[in-house]
């Protein structure tokens, strides 16, 4: 394993204090568990970028095909590392408190897979029909296109408001496709094929055959993952208790269900949860006001009441 060489890494400083300031308590175990997985590997890589990036030639021409693997756990600077982890905080306690810990977890496994691989075919089909074989030498690096496709799942589940697109609103249906085109008016470089994968495998997940599938893989293996059922409950004191959660009383519903999240994230977008948690690890210690609790996890006088009358049953 290679250390990165030493240096002053402030993309990784900031997103220390970031997961700091929302509270390590706070954020479920699967998201907690991604982000320090690719944080060690930013620290510690276990090979060069140049061998563990994500391309045509070196994986299906060479039979490179641990790169699949290494790819999306692997940033090139610690700018990468910060925006792509800083938007995982936010899609992921979104996500695993709505799917569940265990299946959330099966989720970020084969979205990290899969998106590699439709990656290799959208460049491999670009090299193919516009006869230009450097697509086949582009490689990729990064979690982005995972996260494009979590967020496809996180619009699917709350379709309505907008998001904020370099200063103009779009439905959150459309957001991932106009954050694609954004980006990469914004910064050229980055993986134009990546990101669209991670787009199409999120579709395939919402609107395709991929969650059928994932349910019926789970039942061979039997690993009793559910949308419904054992579900981990967080509020503003940290991780509280692991219950049996079935919407409407009994099992059997589907996850679509609507739920009421602005307990949890106080009514923000995931963008301006962001935003808040970003001025709120750079203000100055010691002009600014007492700090107040995570942005994102006040909870509703009904569930503080709902809290309170639990307690009392539990004493008597």
């Amino acid at each position: 394993m290679q250390r990165r060489s030493r240096g002053i890494n402030t993309g990784l400083i900031l997103l220390l204090s970031q997961i700091f300031h929302v509270g390590i308590t706070n954020i479920p175990p699967v998201t907690l568990a991604t982000l320090v997985l690719n944080i060690w590997f930013f620290l510690n890589p276990l090979k060069p970028l140049f061998e563990s990036c994500l391309s045509v030639e070196k994986c299906y021409q060479q039979k490179d095909w641990q790169r699949l693997l290494l790819s999306p756990f692997h940033h090139a600077d610690d700018w990468h590392l910060y925006f792509n982890m800083a938007s995982m905080l936010w899609k992921g306690i979104n996500l695993e408190r709505r799917l569940g810990s265990r299946w959330f977890a099966y989720v970020i496994v084969t979205f990290s897979l899969l998106t590699g691989v439709v990656y290799l075919f959208l460049e491999f089909a670009l090299a193919e029909f516009m006869d230009e074989p450097g697509f086949r030498r582009n490689c990729a690096v990064g979690f982005s296109g995972v996260l494009f496709a979590l967020k496809v799942l996180n619009n699917h589940y709350c379709p309505g408001g907008f998001a904020n697109i370099l200063g103009f609103p779009v439905p959150n249906r459309f957001a991932c496709w106009a954050e694609l085109v954004a980006i990469h008016f914004i910064s050229p470089g980055t993986s134009f094929a990546g990101h669209l994968a991670g787009i199409l495998v999120g579709l395939m997940y919402t609107h395709g055959p991929l969650k059928k599938i994932m349910k019926k893989c789970a039942g061979i293996f039997s690993f009793n993952m559910h949308y419904y059922g054992h579900q981990d409950h967080f509020n503003s004191s940290g991780y509280s208790r692991y219950q049996d959660y079935y919407p409407y009383g009994q099992p059997g519903y589907s996850e679509d269900i609507p739920r009421n999240y602005d307990a949890y994230t106080a009514g923000l977008s995931e963008e301006e949860q962001l935003e808040r948690a970003l001025r709120a690890s750079l203000w100055d210690r010691g002009t600014s006001p007492p700090s107040p609790p995570p942005y994102g996890f006040h909870l509703s006088a009904e569930e503080e009441m709902r809290r309170q009358r639990l307690r009392r049953f539990d004493h008597q």
